[in-house]
């Protein structure tokens, strides 16, 4: 939990969200896991990966993969809420019109077939990505 939204994760919310999440792993692409949120302000950290190491690199069907994966840790934790970050967008590479338009459409599915999320928050620092997240949604 070193860099991008990993390491903002842990530098807001602790050591602990990170020491929990490594008795948990190491965890594939298509698999999440949920550890505590150490300081933050939310009941957990759904730790859903794009990439295994070393690559350095990921692609729009981890990005699918690890989205359906957070998804339905959400649900069978039994949760309201969730907030997702561009999954691959960072290091991965990934282009964030193509994550977005992945992201949006692995959420639809989900949705469709039954969840107890009621609320879906794509969370982005970068202007290209809201913008993509926001021109799907619309």
């Amino acid at each position: 939990m070193g860099g991008g939204v990993a390491g903002a994760i842990k530098r807001a919310g602790g050591p602990t969200i990170e020491k929990e999440a490594l008795q948990r792993g190491p965890i594939r692409v298509g698999e999440a896991t949920a550890t505590n949120a150490g300081q933050l302000r939310a009941r957990y950290v759904i730790h859903a990966p794009t990439m295994s190491l070393p690559a350095m690199s990921t692609d729009l069907k981890s990005v699918e993969k690890a989205t359906r994966a957070a998804l339905r840790v959400a649900k069978d934790l039994g949760l309201s809420s969730i907030a997702i970050p561009g999954m691959g967008t960072g290091v991965g590479g990934v282009p964030v019109d193509e994550a977005a338009e992945t992201m949006i459409g692995t959420i639809r599915q989900h949705l469709s077939e039954g969840t107890t999320l009621k609320h879906i928050f794509l969370v982005s620092i970068d202007e290209a990505l809201t913008d993509a997240f926001e021109s799907l949604v619309r």
